[in-house]
């Protein structure tokens, strides 16, 4: 260039574009390139946001782009949402289950939780009826994409406005459409239609325009087998620990009582006073009779028994999408942790206490009362609302410990101490003076062995289904043979 009166002057040179330097220069950044009628996903939405081109989907939508493929609408009688603001003053305790997103556990449904609706209601919205084989989705919240295939147990269900249903038109192909969906494969696919809102959410016709893999019917067939066989498993799994939920609750005579019903009873003010509580609820007749059949045993409260440590609550500004596994309520069951959707920065919450083997999580907030023994050394970290307890008191094993904690006896303390709230709130100073009953030696050795055999099955089960996934997985990378033969050694 030469420099004129203050003005420059540039001159350039055509050059033949350099495709290898000019791929180095793109190497490592998160840069994508595509064309513009690519800008038009499979529902003719065009798409301009940038993570809808992060190179890790472009490249499992290349992978899938070499297998034949149909829409997932295709192999379905209908996609839809569930009821619409339907009140929970229409929950009850028996009839059809009502599938929420509480339930979709990825890739089974939870029925701890569970809530049923009459059946003239799921008449008058039998559009919605669901069948066992039948897939749901978690489209809105915080576990959104969530996937799970209704299970037998029940003949017919229903399901929230927060949940997509997918009425299978075959069911023999539910167990590989769930297993794909579940795989990074599938996984990406709902991940990448989630809509541009502050509050995430899947649109039903993105969901029905999911492509899924065409599979032979020797490979869909084992892949059936394992999700039978997983379904087994956790049945027996469930089986065992209710057995053993069933025994302890015989022991201290709650098993052979029926606790009054009965919402009336009188107090003298001095007992409100002491109490410190005005609310009729906590002076319900059914907890002075559970505390009159706990008398009849050795009893300790919980603060006798651990020490309780409350983890923190960093705020949502906090979370990020990797790092250390942040676990709320939300994530935590009697039988287990599921994967964090949120996660911490290491360098910055790196002291933060981490659950070690046989510590025992307890939710106070929310869910109140969820408890769960940790198997092993784990690096994640915990919500405030969940309470760190560690035995100190060698007369009581944790397996024990922690099924009375998810019994009815101390479910029971748990619903008058945080009962008369919208949100429920359990206080450590509550949860300290809980009662737990200390029986014989033999009798918790017996309930241990139980809760363990019923967790080595549950575990035996999510094995088995973490396996079909990674088989399809190889099935879309290597072919059915490979997939099939890695499932017929496993099985």
């Amino acid at each position: 260039y030469r420099i004129r009166k203050k003005r420059a002057t540039i001159f350039f040179r055509r050059c033949p574009f350099d495709e290898v330097r000019y791929n180095s220069l793109l190497e490592g950044l998160e840069i994508s390139i595509t064309k513009f009628k690519s800008c038009l996903n499979d529902t003719e939405t065009s798409r301009w946001d940038s993570e809808y081109y992060l190179k890790y989907y472009l490249n499992l939508e290349k992978l899938m782009g070499l297998r034949d493929t149909i829409i997932l609408e295709s192999l379905c009688n209908n996609v839809r949402k569930g009821i619409f603001d339907l009140s929970p003053d229409n929950y009850c305790d028996k009839g059809i289950p009502f599938i929420r997103t509480s339930e979709i556990k990825n890739p089974i449904i939870d029925f701890s939780s569970t809530v049923f609706i009459d059946g003239s209601i799921h008449k008058d919205n039998n559009s919605t009826e669901l069948l066992p084989g039948d897939i749901v989705f978690t489209k809105i919240g915080a576990y959104i994409g969530d996937v799970a295939v209704l299970p037998t147990i029940y003949p017919k269900y229903n399901f929230s406005q927060n949940v997509a249903g997918a009425s299978i038109a075959d069911k023999t192909n539910s167990a590989y459409m769930l297993f794909f969906l579940r795989s990074k494969y599938g996984n990406y696919q709902i991940r990448r239609s989630m809509m541009l809102s502050g509050q995430g959410k899947l649109e039903l016709n993105d969901i029905r325009h999911y492509r899924i893999p065409i599979f032979n019917e020797e490979f869909k067939l084992l892949l059936t087998n394992y999700l039978s066989y997983a379904n087994i498993l956790r049945d027996k799994s469930a089986l065992l620990y209710e057995d053993a939920n069933q025994y302890f609750c015989n022991m201290v005579g709650i098993g052979a009582s029926k606790l009054s019903n009965v919402n009336v009873t009188s107090k003298h003010f001095s007992h409100f006073f002491n109490c410190g509580r005005l609310d009729a609820e906590y002076y319900q007749p059914k907890y002075d009779e559970l505390f009159a059949l706990l008398s009849a045993y050795d009893t300790k409260t919980l603060s006798e028994i651990v020490n309780i440590e409350k983890s923190i609550e960093p705020g949502s500004e906090a979370y990020q999408t990797d790092g250390i596994p942040f676990i709320r309520v939300a994530n935590l069951s009697k039988f287990g942790i599921t994967d964090a959707d949120v996660y911490l920065s290491a360098e910055e919450y790196g002291d933060i206490m981490r659950p070690k083997k046989d510590t025992i999580l307890l939710s106070k907030d929310g869910s109140v009362g969820i408890a769960y023994k940790v198997e092993e050394d784990t690096d994640i970290i915990t919500s405030g609302a969940i309470l760190h307890l560690t035995i100190k008191d060698d007369s009581v094993m944790p397996d024990y410990l922690t099924l009375v904690l998810n019994s009815i006896v101390v479910k029971m303390q748990a619903e008058r101490d945080a009962g008369g709230s919208v949100i429920q709130h359990w206080k450590p100073s509550e949860i300290e003076k809980v009662v737990i009953p200390i029986l014989d030696n033999e009798v918790q050795v017996q309930i241990t062995e139980k809760v363990k055999e019923s967790f080595a099955l549950r575990k035996k089960s999510v094995r088995l289904l973490e396996l079909a996934k990674t088989a399809v997985e190889l099935a879309i990378e290597q072919g059915e043979d490979k997939a099939m033969e890695l499932l017929t050694q496993n099985m």
